[in-house]
C-alpha cells in the first residue's frame, strides 16, 4: 500500500491507515508518492514557494517573492576612485608638487625615443578627425541595432569632452615638455581617444546575440584599451604631452564613460527581463 500524507490530527491520534512520517524528513518540498502528485504536508497545502516558481535576482541566485532589489552595480563604487586620483592629479599639477616634479623628469627622458613615423600615427589617433569618425559609425550601428538612447549619451559624453577639458586647462596653465606655451593638462587628445573608442566599444556590445556577446563582451573593451593606451604613448614619446597629462585624462575620461556603462547595463537588464517575459 503507497503511503498517503498524515491527516491533521494531534500527537496521540492513531490509525494503521495513516503511518507517520520518519524523523528528520523533509515536508515542505517533497513530494507524495509516485504519481500523487501531492506534498507531505500536515494540512495537504501545497509549498508556499516552489523552487521552479522562485524568482531570481540580477545576479541570478534565488531570491524572494516580489524580488528584493539588487546589488549597486559595480562600476557605481569606481566613480568615488575615479574622482579621488584625478583630483589628486590635479592638485599635483597645480601645486607643482613631488609627482609633478618626477612627471617631468620621467617625460624629459622619453621625448623623441620610439620611430618617428610610428609614434606620430599613434598620437594622430587621438586627433578629432580620426577618433569622432570611429564613434559615429558605432552611433549608426547602434541605431540599426534599434538603440535610441544610447547613442544620445554617447554623443553627449563625447561633447563633454571639451566642455571640461578646455577649462581645465586655462585654470591649470602648465608649460609642454617642448614649449613654454600653457594649456596642456589635461591632454585633449588623450581624451578623446579615449572617450570616442570607449564609448564605440559600448555601442557595438549593445543587443548583441549570446554568440556575438561571448566575443565582444572582452573584444570591444581591448580593442578600445588598447588603442587609448597606444594614443597615450604617442603624444608622450612625441613630446606633445607629460605622462600626467595623459594620466590625468584617462581617469577623467573615466567619469565622462561612467554614466553611459551604467546605462547600458541597465538597458541590458530591462531587455533581458522582457525576453523572459
Amino acid at each position: 500500500m503507497r503511503e498517503t500524507p498524515r491527516s491533521q490530527g494531534t500527537a496521540g491520534d492513531t490509525g494503521s491507515e495513516h503511518p507517520q512520517h520518519r524523523p528528520g524528513r523533509a515536508i515542505a518540498h517533497t513530494t507524495g508518492a509516485s504519481g500523487s502528485g501531492t506534498p507531505h504536508r500536515s494540512d495537504g497545502r501545497s509549498p508556499q514557494t516552489p523552487r521552479g516558481a522562485r524568482q531570481t535576482d540580477h545576479g541570478g541566485r534565488p531570491g524572494t517573492t516580489p524580488p528584493v532589489p539588487g546589488r549597486p552595480a559595480p562600476l557605481l563604487f569606481l566613480l568615488p576612485l575615479l574622482l579621488a586620483v584625478f583630483a589628486l592629479l590635479t592638485w599635483q599639477v597645480v601645486a607643482d608638487g613631488p609627482l609633478r616634479r618626477l612627471d617631468e623628469r620621467i617625460g624629459r627622458s622619453v621625448v623623441g625615443h620610439g620611430p618617428g613615423r610610428l609614434t606620430e600615427f599613434l598620437a594622430d589617433l587621438g586627433n578629432m578627425q580620426v577618433a569622432l569618425p570611429v564613434l559615429g559609425c558605432a552611433v549608426v550601428y547602434a541605431l540599426a541595432r534599434g538603440a535610441r538612447r544610447l547613442p544620445l549619451c554617447a554623443a553627449l559624453v563625447m561633447a563633454a569632452v571639451p566642455a571640461l577639458v578646455v577649462p581645465l586647462k586655462d585654470w591649470t596653465a602648465r608649460t609642454g615638455p617642448l614649449t613654454e606655451e600653457t594649456g596642456y593638462y589635461p591632454s585633449g587628445h588623450a581624451a578623446t581617444a579615449a572617450v570616442a573608442y570607449g564609448a564605440a566599444a559600448l555601442l557595438i556590445a549593445y543587443r548583441t546575440t549570446p554568440a556575438e556577446r561571448s566575443k565582444r563582451s572582452w573584444m570591444m573593451p581591448v580593442a578600445a584599451v588598447l588603442l587609448t593606451v597606444a594614443t597615450g604613448i604617442g603624444l608622450v614619446l612625441r613630446g606633445y604631452h607629460w605622462p600626467l597629462d595623459v594620466l590625468g585624462s584617462w581617469f577623467l575620461s573615466g567619469l565622462l564613460l561612467l554614466p553611459l556603462g551604467l546605462s547600458r547595463r541597465s538597458r541590458r537588464r530591462s531587455s533581458s527581463r522582457t525576453h523572459r517575459c
